[in-house]
């Protein structure tokens, strides 16, 4: 099966999780930062990460996105806020409303990742009522992310990831007519 893996990264984080990812699915796989990804027509499955911008992906990954029809597909993301959020949630259904119908989601992963120091400047700057504003607890949070992507969150990633290679493979090989053993 082969796979292409399309990222889009900002700070390094999302790249850092593409190519963990790519590792899972050996050379059968290619990897590409969006920008230079080619179109993926030629591909089995298609894997498109990107950084959370505005409660979506970033701008090249929701154009790239589009561009996929009929083909099995995963996300996966990385973002200031804490990935059992509900805004992480929500960023990754709003990133896969950006895939023709004809796609089959195949599975997502999101964790958290350094937030561009210029962007927190720009939140520090911020009257205190603004939703981004630099309260002490964003800035706690700021800080737990500036740690990550950390390994754990990397090998959380692989695994999400071998499973959903290993669910690809057990459809392709039925599609085959091939016997699996229960």
């Amino acid at each position: 099966m082969q796979t292409l893996v399309v990222y889009s990264s900002l700070t390094g984080n999302t790249k850092k999780v593409a190519e963990a990812i790519y590792e899972v699915f050996g050379e059968k796989a290619a990897l590409f930062p969006v920008e230079m990804a080619p179109a993926p027509t030629d591909y089995d499955f298609v894997i498109v990460g990107f950084w959370v911008d505005k409660g979506t992906a970033d701008k090249k990954a929701q154009e790239y996105l589009k561009t996929i029809q009929d083909k099995p597909v995963a996300l996966f993301a990385t973002l200031g806020a804490y990935p059992d959020s509900e805004h992480a949630a929500s960023s990754l259904k709003n990133a896969a409303a950006f895939l023709d119908a004809s796609n089959q989601l195949m599975g997502t992963f999101i964790c958290q990742g350094k937030i561009d120091p210029k962007l927190i400047e720009q939140f520090k700057n911020m009257p205190g009522n603004h939703p981004h504003a630099a309260t002490p607890e964003r800035m706690e949070r700021y800080k737990k992310a500036a740690s990550h992507p950390d390994a754990s969150d990397l090998e959380a990633a692989q695994a999400i990831f071998a499973d959903i290679k290993n669910s690809l493979n057990l459809v392709a090989g039925q599609e085959k007519g091939e016997v699996t053993a229960s």
